[in-house]
């Protein structure tokens, strides 16, 4: 399922954070706002390692894919597409994936993004201007104004939507550190707008607790771990030599599949041995590509990194972290 990348360019955004450029060989993979890319970097202890890259490009615009990319101390993958890519260089990726998307790009929105965290947000915040009538706020936290990525884009796109697109800087030379008490009373005029948050750690936790004091029923947060294992390792094949199998019925992409599904075998290994083009990303429960909903039975998730107890409870599973419990199982992918 993977697909090659050519970088046709590479821009520097700020003095530590590039965006790249990507040619898809053949057409185009299609996407949505808020998505990323899994890509497979070059590894001398390894071979290679797989990291995940929001999509800075929205998906109404033409031209190539774009992944913004800002170094992280520590961060191998980071790191080495900051001193390597280059014009030209081919990469390998998963297809696009993540939940990190507005259901209605008509619903107003209430952004927050901290450092590159901006990437997914960028990309919602595009495609709702240009495809949707929502109104969008987007509270955008850095160190510094050099540290701020896309600061022209994100000027233009103010000055082109006046009426709809309200951006507050927050400057930790100027402000300090956000709190959660300050972004509490910062964010309330907006709290009743559908809430997306991406950036470190501690600012997403400050946000959601933020939102919570407010009565905001639903917070989405984009968390990424990073991964590993090896994504790109290939599938394994089909097992029905066991006997001790549930029957399972998956709807995906408008076709009905049922089969067996042994029951010490994950969902989504089940699915691709069987040739299911079924979405994923990490295989780690770590990252909610492979998200889908259970309609009718039960599963268990051996681990579980990104869905809430909200999505739980809405039957929402990773198919690359589910057994079956019961006998009789049905999934779709919405």
């Amino acid at each position: 399922m993977s697909i090659r990348l050519r970088v046709a360019r590479v821009i520097a955004e700020t003095a530590d954070a590039v965006t790249l450029e990507l040619v898809a060989e053949g057409r185009r993979p299609a996407y949505r706002p808020g998505q990323f890319l899994t890509l497979r970097i070059p590894s001398d202890r390894t071979g290679s390692v797989a990291r995940s890259y929001s999509l800075s490009s929205a998906p109404h615009e033409d031209g190539p894919l774009k992944v913004t990319v800002k170094r992280t101390q520590g961060g191998y993958g980071s790191n080495w597409l900051c001193d390597n890519a280059a014009e030209g260089m081919e990469l390998e990726s998963l297809p696009p994936a993540g939940v990190f998307t507005p259901a209605s790009l008509d619903d107003d929105l209430l952004l927050l993004a901290a450092g590159s965290g901006i990437t997914p947000v960028l990309s919602i915040a595009k495609s709702a201007l240009a495809q949707g009538n929502g109104r969008c706020t987007l509270v955008y936290a850095n160190r510094d104004e050099r540290s701020v990525i896309f600061a022209a884009e994100l000027a233009e796109l103010a000055r082109a939507h006046p009426e709809r697109l309200t951006v507050v800087h927050w400057l930790e030379t100027v402000q300090g550190l956000p709190t959660a008490a300050q972004l509490r009373t910062l964010i309330e005029p907006w709290a009743d707008r559908a809430v997306f948050v991406c950036g470190p750690e501690p600012f997403m936790d400050a946000v959601e607790w933020a939102a919570t004091e407010l009565g905001v029923d639903r917070v989405h947060s984009e968390r990424f771990v990073s991964i590993t294992g090896d994504p790109f390792a290939p599938v394994p094949t089909a097992d029905d030599s066991s006997e001790d199998v549930a029957a399972v019925t998956v709807e995906i992409d408008g076709e009905t599949h049922e089969f067996g599904w042994p029951r010490e075998t994950v969902l989504l290994d089940v699915l691709l041995a069987r040739g299911v083009e079924a979405p994923y990303s990490c295989r780690e429960g770590a990252c909610s590509a492979c998200v889908c909903r259970l309609r009718d039975g039960e599963v268990k998730m051996l681990r579980n990194d990104v869905l809430e107890k909200e999505d739980l409870a809405d039957g929402y599973v990773l198919a690359c972290q589910a057994i079956p419990v019961t006998d009789t199982v049905r999934i779709t992918y919405d």
